[in-house]
């Protein structure tokens, strides 16, 4: 009996003891697998949600304790981890030396490769263990100073052919001047080049000031009807010269917002170029219309037509399809990169048809402006217009 009852007090012993040892460990187990959150520096975390850029923090590892949203943007970050071999080269560059460092790479944006990113990179040391990745997107700036760069080599280029003409022509005057046709020949020849720089030299200028324009702030309603008129007038001497009738018809009852100048010389550098590209004795075609909220302006040529995979590339500076017949016809390569500037400011299009041997169409749709209150009978302060964007129809 007494046996019996120690025995019992013993298997009780036994079972609390190994209950006890069981919670204690589970106690141990739950605590191993407890991860605390990675913390920063004390006040990093307020400075990183301030400074505007993207920032990565990685650990001693090369893990990613924390990024802000611009970071997965840029795709610097997928998950937990740094994509770009670079980058973790640079920060365990860092680490090991802790020399604060910069850089700027062109990366991937995509897990496909397809479309890159141009970041400025700022690595440094965050406190022991952290690393800190400071990136900034400078694809635009770089892709403006490139096309910066371009344009001055391009603008260098074209001036150098008729400074040069006129250089040697000046010389040739000169050792010529007892043969009186040669002078003459030699006279002409410089007239012709001294006006292809001129037209050149304007041509710069102009987009130059195209590109200090605010057509949204310091736009007015226009009446297009009026702008291609003048646009027609100014190209009639040019028209006449070759025999060239130009044909204005249509009308828009419909105004637009933007700027009467620069439209004016829009719609003439395309009238310009219609007559320069047609043959003696044809018509050029200048219609306008309104529909579905646009103004439309279409100019139609006779003239040898533009192939299909060239007519992407017309509207860029300096860009000739047959360059010889440009610089036979006087172009200087800008007209149609004028066009096109000026219509995006206005908030339009301009765009072009054309087929080998059959001419070439170009058409230009800008927003129309719409009345936003009833009764504009009256004089020009009686009721108000929207501009595209404040209220009007685009």
């Amino acid at each position: 009996m007494l046996i019996g009852v120690l025995s019992g007090l013993v298997g009780l012993t036994l079972g609390i003891v190994g209950l006890l040892a069981y919670r204690a460990s589970q106690r141990q187990r739950a605590g191993l697998m407890e991860v605390g959150e990675p913390t920063l520096p004390e006040g990093s975390a307020e400075i990183l949600s301030v400074i505007g850029r993207a920032f990565v923090v990685v650990d001693d590892v090369d893990g990613v304790v924390r990024a802000n949203p611009a970071a997965y943007a840029f795709g610097l970050v997928r998950g937990h981890t740094l994509v770009h071999p670079e980058l973790l080269e640079l920060a365990r560059r860092v680490r090991s030396d802790g020399v604060i460092e910069e850089r700027q790479f062109e990366l991937p944006r995509g897990p496909l490769g397809q479309g890159t990113i141009i970041v400025h990179v700022r690595v440094a040391p965050l406190g022991e263990q952290y690393i800190l990745l400071l990136a900034d997107d400078r694809t635009e700036i770089t892709r403006t100073e490139a096309i910066r760069n371009d344009f001055v080599a391009n603008v260098s280029h074209e001036l150098k052919t008729p400074v040069g003409a006129i250089s040697l022509l000046a010389e040739a005057v000169d050792e010529a001047a007892d043969d009186a046709v040669a002078v003459r020949r030699f006279a002409a020849r410089l007239h012709k080049e001294s006006a292809r720089l001129t037209a050149l030299v304007q041509d710069i200028i102009e987009l130059s000031r195209l590109q200090g324009a605010d057509v949204v702030m310091q736009g007015r309603p226009v009446d297009v009807n009026a702008v291609l008129a003048e646009a027609v007038d100014r190209n009639k001497l040019p028209a006449e010269g070759k025999h060239i009738k130009i044909s204005l018809g249509g009308r828009s009852d419909a105004l637009v917002h933007g700027d009467p100048d620069l439209l004016m010389t829009a719609f003439r550098n395309l009238i310009d170029n219609a007559i320069r590209y047609s043959p003696e004795g044809t018509t050029v075609g200048v219609g306008v219309r309104s529909r579905d909220g646009l103004v439309q302006v279409s100019v139609t040529d006779q003239g040898p037509g533009i192939p299909q995979e060239e007519q992407d590339r017309i509207f860029e500076r300096f860009y000739r399809v047959d360059a010889a017949r440009s610089r036979q016809t006087g172009g200087t390569g800008l007209g149609l990169s004028i066009v096109k500037h000026v219509i995006s400011n206005h908030g339009g299009e301009v765009t072009v048809w054309s087929q080998p041997g059959q001419g070439s169409t170009f058409t230009v749709r800008l927003p129309e402006l719409e009345e936003t209150t009833a009764g504009k009978t009256g004089g020009p302060n009686e009721g108000t217009l929207s501009a595209p964007g404040q209220g009007g129809r685009v």
